[in-house]
């Protein structure tokens, strides 16, 4: 019996606010433990929460870019639940009446088609603390600074139909939230989290399977992993006549498989009610089209415009697009050089080799826009060769000089006389009968073995169109 997987996805944003969603606490990473606290986000008895309108707007971005639509009213709920990351007992979240519903989100799959997968919603929510478990001693302590720190979840449709379209959802979402600049979507420190909801069912039936929820995967790598490994242990289950039991579990990244943790908890488990706290959110279509008007280019948009503008495949552009700042990137050296496939093969090739191979982002290239663009543009006007530029690449990320300088100092200027080209072309000719007979016998490919010839006489500097040119006129 064949199975197909449904999975969906529970994401949890951390958003970019100077300040806690009901207190005026600062949300910087990294601070000393239970600095960043106050007796609102501790729940000390007497104090009240004040919504931070920022959260609220940013959650009302995300929800324009992802088309979804928003609610005129909203509420606050108390979702119950007792943890000693907890300090009042209860998560202020929404439950019935969230800030929106009924989205998508577009993603690429590995055959290049698209595919529109749903979001049922989003919802504000504030974030728990954060349990530290000492290695040494059998005792926990806990670190309240994230308590109150405002999150969006983003709840998906069962659209999902593999892992590797999980992996291209969770990569398209954090995409628009850095490009709303309302997240960071850093998945190291939590500021991006998922939850994923998995299932089976047999590829002729349309009933859904028990479901298992998968927590807190902290990588697209790990997602993917963890999702491979629970779909086809849920099958193995299935083929040996055992079921499936709904339940929490874990990834464990060591042994590379998925181990219970608890029962699943359902809604009525929280004991929801409406937080008698916080007034009900009312949002009107002025407040919405101020929002909307201040909206950036998305990725998608981004995509499309660098598809029709430049004429790039949809391969670079999906690349390219990837995040906001190395569409930058792109675009900044564009503006200097007008190849736009020239910028793009280098960009995709040769920059991000290197900074893949270094474990960096875009934000940490040793070598800026502008260098990228100085020696583009030198290869672009023929002062040096596509060879001689990877030569002058590696200099400039050793030694941190410009494309300019280092060409100056080893002489690298691209030889484009037409006299001196021929004097070699001549040289090399003289020196290899042989291969001139075979070649003009009809074996033509031997033409590359003349080129690499004369490149090594000049070391590399010879235009190399010049030499073909030259070449087949020669050798007839």
């Amino acid at each position: 019996m064949e199975f197909a997987p449904v999975i969906g996805l529970e994401v949890h944003a951390q958003l970019k606010t100077r300040t806690k969603i009901f207190c005026s606490c600062s949300t910087r990473f990294g601070a000393p433990p239970n600095t960043h606290v106050c007796p609102v986000c501790l729940g000390m008895p007497g104090v009240l929460p004040v919504l931070n309108q920022a959260v609220v707007e940013y959650a009302m971005r995300m929800a324009l870019a992802t088309d979804c639509r928003i609610a005129p009213e909203s509420r606050f709920a108390r979702k119950n639940y007792f943890y000693p990351d907890l300090p009042k007992g209860y998560q202020i979240s929404q439950y019935e009446l969230p800030i929106a519903e009924h989205g998508q989100v577009n993603i690429t799959r590995p055959d290049g088609t698209r595919k529109k997968i749903g979001i049922t919603r989003i919802h504000m929510e504030e974030d728990a603390g954060k349990l530290i478990h000492d290695p040494d001693r059998s005792i926990s302590m806990v670190d309240y600074n994230r308590t109150g720190v405002p999150l969006i979840e983003i709840v998906s449709e069962p659209d999902i139909e593999s892992p590797e379209e999980a992996g291209a959802y969770l990569r398209q979402l954090r995409a628009v939230l850095r490009y709303l600049d309302i997240s960071d979507g850093n998945m190291e420190e939590g500021s991006f989290r998922c939850d994923a909801n998995v299932s089976v069912r047999p590829k002729e039936s349309e009933q859904l399977g028990t479901r298992t929820e998968l927590k807190n995967l902290n990588s697209f790598k790990f997602v993917e992993k963890a999702l491979a490994y629970e779909i086809n242990r849920q099958i193995r289950v299935i083929s040996e006549n055992g079921e499936v039991i709904q339940e929490t579990r874990l990834w464990d990244m060591d042994k590379n498989r998925t181990f219970s943790m608890r029962g699943k908890e359902e809604a009525h488990d929280y004991r929801y009610f409406p937080d008698p706290d916080l007034v009900p959110l009312k949002i009107d279509e002025d407040w919405i089209a101020r929002i909307q008007a201040d909206l950036p280019e998305l990725p998608d948009q981004r995509k499309d415009r660098f598809m029709a503008q430049f004429e790039l495949p949809a391969y670079d552009a999906d690349i390219l697009t990837a995040s906001r700042e190395l569409a930058d990137y792109f675009e900044a050296c564009l503006r200097q050089v007008e190849n736009p496939k020239l910028v793009s093969n280098w960009v995709m090739g040769n920059l991000l080799g290197l900074l893949n191979a270094e474990g960096k982002t875009i934000e940490e290239t040793p070598i800026s826009a502008e260098e990228m663009a100085e020696l583009l543009k030198l290869v672009n006007d023929e002062v040096i060769s596509g060879k001689i530029a990877k030569t002058v690449f590696d200099e400039m990320v050793a030694s941190g000089k410009s494309p300019k300088a280092i060409v100056e100092e080893q002489g690298l200027v691209q030889v484009t006389d037409a006299s001196a080209i021929e004097a070699v072309v001549d040289a090399v000719i003289d020196r290899c009968p042989n291969e001139v007979a075979s070649y003009k016998a009809g074996k033509k490919k031997l033409l590359g073995f003349f080129v690499g010839q004369v490149m090594k006489e000049t070391q590399g500097k010879a235009n190399p169109q010049m030499v073909n040119q030259i070449l087949k006129e020669k050798l007839g």
